[in-house]
């Protein structure tokens, strides 16, 4: 085989992992280190496996996402987002899915250490996200095609991220860590939005009846704006409810490009919203280490 054919690979198994949106898994897991920090139980090797299982959950998701809607009709030549694998003819149907099953492996090796560290429900928790990872796009009934990948995103990727997080950390929940799961959770929904938005012409063809399909565009375009606006208010109910100090306010300063993001969704279509997409990536990830930057410093009396 041929350096170039060699390359070629290479680059459509990375193209598959989607790393522009990978840091919907380092957002959480740093959130959740700064809250595990400030409750007194931070433990590096706990979150370095976090960031690893997290990881490979969502590219484990993304490579099923990749072949699921391969098979399901609903990437085709015709789709409006950036160029995937399977449909592309770059990568097998059947080499997605051993990438597939060895990311979720990978992540069940990660999950045994915190498994060590925290007993069964961490169990449970992997479980359930390798199996809704798989079920977003694949078995009977799809989360993605009925209405509930909003709903999936929210809670994996906010909640049960951020909160798991914690939990391998320091042993115990605590207030500050819902709290600090809505904004995280909100900013990976916003990019879901973005999808779903651009692509909601193209679902309604394949029977895709994501939100925007089911209620329509404008309300698509309301509910980026409102995942927007919960991450601008959360930090300010942290600080007005005393659960963090003042810097904790520090995310507040990505409000303006936010703003920006919304104009645009409302402006652009088709195509056009790939870059707002990969700004929101962008943001919620920035936001993310503003609001586990400033929980640290405000922790440290800084």
């Amino acid at each position: 085989m041929s350096e170039a054919v060699k390359t070629s690979r290479a680059a459509a198994w990375l193209m598959a992992a989607r790393p522009a949106t990978l840091t919907v898994a380092l957002v959480p897991v740093a959130v959740g280190t700064a809250c595990a920090h400030l409750m007194g139980g931070m433990h590096l090797g706990a979150a370095l496996a976090a960031v690893l299982g997290a990881a490979a959950i969502q590219i484990g998701t993304n490579f099923a996402n990749d072949v699921f809607d391969y098979e399901k009709g609903a990437d085709t030549e015709d789709r409006l987002g950036p160029t995937r694998a399977v449909q592309a003819g770059l990568i097998s149907p059947r080499s997605m899915r051993r990438g597939m099953w060895l990311a979720f492996a990978l992540a069940v090796v990660a999950g045994l250490y915190l498994v060590s560290l925290a007993g069964w429900p961490i169990v449970v928790v992997g479980l359930a996200s390798i199996v809704s990872g798989i079920a977003y796009t694949g078995g009977p009934y799809p989360l993605g095609y009925n209405g509930l990948g909003d709903v999936f995103v929210l809670v994996f990727f906010g909640f049960v991220a951020v909160l798991g997080t914690i939990y391998v950390q320091a042993g115990v929940l605590s207030e500050l860590g819902w709290w600090c799961s809505v904004p995280v959770g909100a900013l990976a929904t916003a990019i879901l939005v973005v999808n779903n938005v651009r692509d909601h012409e193209t679902d309604v063809l394949v029977g895709k009846r994501t939100v925007v399909v089911r209620f329509g565009r404008r309300f698509g375009l309301f509910e980026y704006a409102t995942m927007i606006l919960l991450s601008a208010a959360v930090p300010l109910a942290l600080w007005w409810r005393e659960l963090a100090g003042v810097w904790v306010l520090l995310p507040l300063v990505t409000m303006p490009w936010g703003g920006s993001l919304t104009r645009k969704i409302v402006i652009e279509r088709g195509p056009a919203l790939n870059p707002v997409l990969v700004q929101t990536a962008k943001l919620a990830l920035v936001y993310g280490l503003l609001l586990a930057l400033g929980l640290v410093l405000g922790a440290d009396g800084i």
